[in-house]
């Protein structure tokens, strides 16, 4: 077999570990420099950072396992903290040590910031779900689904509003409630240790590409960095690979489109057999995510390495010198749409800065800030979404993507489960 995979993401390079541990040697092509994909560092004024501020769980366990085979150690690559959710001064959850579902159930009943009887209807919705195992006979918003399960305006502006659209990137009026419930059902209730919130300490082309890269090397793989993909052409019962490096052009037995979903449909767009693929990836809704980064004096923290905020532009704010010893900077993520994406660069830094100011007293200037736009970050996860299926009418060229079919959000380990699939279709058609 020569196989060729196109983008150096969370996907493309899980699907290549995966190979290269049967000794299949790859064919990486990545159109940019730094390797990630949409999960990349990046250098700033001398700082490194990455392209959006993510999070890992614990139930995460494809990704933490391709992350160790590649040479990486989850404790010492990792801030790991138990499940906690803290908006400043209006909302704090935290899990004890128990078992889950318990630890989660007392978090909910010992949640401050809420009323008792709105804590005791937070923990009927979470054991009435665990009752129908987490599944409904047919889809709808998670708006829709905590309605009929009177979770008041406060439980939701306090409790499932961040959890969705942390999880899933896309509002409560959107978002699926099955993708939502698969989150809840894997997050927080089969393990305990599921539910940990795992904060990198490395840059995401660190953590895990780059480590998957010497691993694809020394297993007699190739990695072709800013050379991009201009076409493939099927020729028979191989696929061609036309880029803008001549040396690097070829004929393939299989191919895996690890790409973005916008470069994968015009990718697909130009073959023919694969124009109604390309049109219906084309149509996927997108969301945004905003990163905002802030280097303040080295002196400036926060109370904690991770906090939310209730009813401000900034949804969570990330201290980078408790987590990776950056002191002084900080990240604000603002995810999904919203009045931020009306505002310019320097008109939401100005904003972020002030309620930084208003909630933490901090009256300091930033040295410097980075605004990292990410317009498509993800798929808008909404009800019924068509997300295609990791086979094409070409039954050697593959699709890997968080927004393949699946049953998790737009996650790296979405990303990392789709790579793992479409290596093993190819591993058990070879047998």
């Amino acid at each position: 077999m020569n196989i060729a995979i196109i983008g150096a993401g969370y996907a493309g390079m899980a699907a290549a570990v995966t190979l290269a541990a049967k000794n299949i040697p790859v064919t990486i092509f990545e159109a940019g420099k730094n390797l990630g994909g949409r999960a990349r560092g990046v250098i700033y004024k001398g700082t490194q950072i990455d392209n959006g501020q993510h999070i890992f769980l614990g139930c995460y366990q494809h990704t933490l396992r391709l992350i160790e085979q590649v040479g990486g150690n989850i404790e010492q690559d990792f801030l790991r903290l138990p499940l906690q959710l803290s908006l400043h001064k209006r909302f704090s959850l935290k899990a004890p040590h128990l078992p889950a579902p318990l630890h989660l159930l007392v978090g909910l009943l010992g949640a401050q910031g809420l009323t008792f009887s709105q804590r005791i209807s937070a923990a009927r919705f979470m054991l009435a779900m665990r009752r129908i195992q987490f599944s409904l006979p047919h889809d709808m918003s998670a708006l829709e689904l905590l309605d009929s399960h009177q979770q008041d305006h406060e439980l939701l502006r306090l409790l499932w509003q961040p959890i969705c659209i942390s999880a899933l990137n896309t509002p409560l009026r959107l978002a699926s409630a099955q993708i939502l419930l698969n989150v809840l059902r894997s997050g927080l209730n089969d393990s305990r240790a599921d539910s940990d919130m795992l904060l990198p300490r490395l840059d995401f082309s660190s953590l895990f590409p780059d480590r998957a890269a010497e691993y694809i090397l020394n297993r007699g793989g190739t990695l072709h960095n800013s050379c991009p993909v201009q076409a493939i052409l099927p020729r028979g019962g191989e696929i061609e690979i036309i880029t803008n490096q001549t040396s690097a052009s070829k004929l393939f037995s299989h191919v895996i489109c690890a790409t973005s979903p916008i470069a994968a449909a015009r990718l697909l767009q130009a073959v023919p057999p694969l124009s109604a693929l390309a049109q219906q990836i084309a149509a996927i809704p997108n969301q945004p995510i905003y990163t905002l980064y802030l280097q303040y004096p080295e002196h400036v923290h926060l109370p904690q390495p991770m906090l939310g905020f209730d009813q401000c532009f900034t949804q969570w704010l990330f201290d980078r010198g408790q987590i990776a010893e950056q002191n002084g900077l900080l990240a604000a993520v603002i995810s999904a749409e919203g009045l931020h994406q009306e505002l310019s660069q320097a008109q939401l830094t100005e904003k972020v800065v002030r309620e930084l100011h208003e909630q933490l007293g901090i009256a300091e200037t930033p040295l410097w800030s980075k605004v990292v736009a990410e317009k498509r970050a993800t798929f808008s996860c909404e009800v019924n979404v068509a997300r295609p299926p990791h086979t094409t009418p070409i039954k050697n060229l593959l699709l890997a993507g968080d927004y393949t079919a699946g049953d998790f959000p737009a996650t790296l380990e979405g990303a990392v489960m789709s790579g793992i699939r479409c290596a093993e279709e190819i591993l058990h058609a070879s047998t």
